[in-house]
């Protein structure tokens, strides 16, 4: 089964395009290789309710208040569905505007006030420690080190209160009842919305058309099992999700066949992991030894990072899996190695 996109055309900035009854299609750039991101409006009521908000720019500022002032009602409520900056950077400004209430799961909103102030192994600091014991050269780490975590240039402000949203709740948004779906390894409690009555997800990153979401285990929890808890959230949300299901992702096209996507996203990553655990069978590899294999490209610094920590998810994934060992050499560094006998699969 393929994946269907009843919805080609890209709507222009500050164009609202309306995909479902009462659910319009915003799209605003980013300033990374990843270009963009989808952004959702929503009738409620005699009012608005947005899903995420766009990056702190001042060309989506502007795009925002065209939006705003062509609106025929309040703006009341305002969904974040995680932490990154695409996604809850203009949050504040928002808020300010629009005079709305912050809706977000706890370990959303928790985590950008970690991450903002580089607390509790969240932080540049960490990070480097983090990729120094992960085997990454000491030109990279001092880049790392110069640029800091970026997350507060990303996040201007960061909202001190906020409704809290929690697995399993019903939100009525309008006339219709939106199911809470949590997800996890993408982002600690990540926020996907779901509507049986119009046939719609709003998937936010945790179920992406074409590129797999970036899969990360950062320094606060090191022996995170970050890609086994979001292959398990992908199998529940399929689980939970009719298939003719409208899948509005963060990034890429609205598209039908949320369990082909699953499956194929499951392919996807056994196929890394197959190729790390062979790239592990004659000597012991680091993360950062290992990047080629998984990306197979020149990286930039931001790219780095987000190498670094997927890579380390799917070492955590393989070596909790038996399928390799993990040592440490005299330089401080964690290597892995592939098992020989490997337990029997059940």
């Amino acid at each position: 089964m393929s994946l269907d996109y009843p919805f080609t055309e890209i709507p222009a900035a500050g164009e609202v395009r309306e995909v479902a009854p009462g659910i319009f299609w915003l799209r605003m750039p980013l300033p990374f290789q990843l270009d963009h991101i989808n952004l959702w409006l929503m009738r409620d009521g005699a009012g608005w309710t947005i899903v995420d908000t766009g990056f702190p720019d001042d060309a989506v500022r502007e795009t925002w208040r065209a939006i705003l002032d062509r609106l025929d009602g309040p703006v009341t409520r305002l969904i974040v569905t995680h932490f990154h900056p695409d996604h809850l950077g203009l949050a504040t400004w928002l808020l300010a505007e629009t005079g709305a209430e912050l809706w977000m799961t706890s370990g959303e909103f928790l985590t950008a006030h970690v991450v903002w102030n580089e607390v509790a192994g969240h932080g540049a600091r960490f990070m480097v420690e983090q990729f120094r014991q992960h085997g990454l050269d000491g030109e990279h780490l001092a880049r790392f080190e110069k640029r800091g975590s970026g997350y507060r240039k990303a996040v201007p402000g960061l909202p001190e209160h906020y409704r809290r949203i929690k697995a399993g709740d019903a939100i009525r948004i309008g006339c219709h009842t939106w199911q809470t779906i949590i997800g996890y390894g993408h982002a600690p409690e990540h926020l996907a919305l779901y509507c049986a009555e119009l046939g719609v997800l709003i998937s936010g990153d945790m179920l992406l058309p074409r590129i797999s979401t970036n899969i990360s285990v950062f320094a606060a929890t090191p022996d995170a099992d970050a890609l086994r808890w979001y292959l398990a959230s992908l199998d529940r949300m399929a689980e939970e999700v009719l298939p003719q299901t409208l899948v509005l992702p963060s990034h890429g096209l609205p598209f039908t066949g949320v369990q082909a996507r699953v499956g194929a996203l499951h392919a996807h990553h056994e196929e890394r992991l197959h190729a790390l655990e062979n790239s592990c069978e004659h000597a012991p590899q680091s993360a950062a030894g290992l990047l080629d294999v998984l990306f197979g490209r020149v990286l930039d610094t931001h790219q780095t990072m987000f190498a670094m920590g997927e890579a380390i998810a799917h070492l955590n994934y393989l070596e909790q899996a038996g399928r390799l060992s993990r040592s440490i050499d005299a330089d401080g560094v964690i290597r892995y190695s592939r098992l020989q006998h490997q337990p029997a699969a059940h």
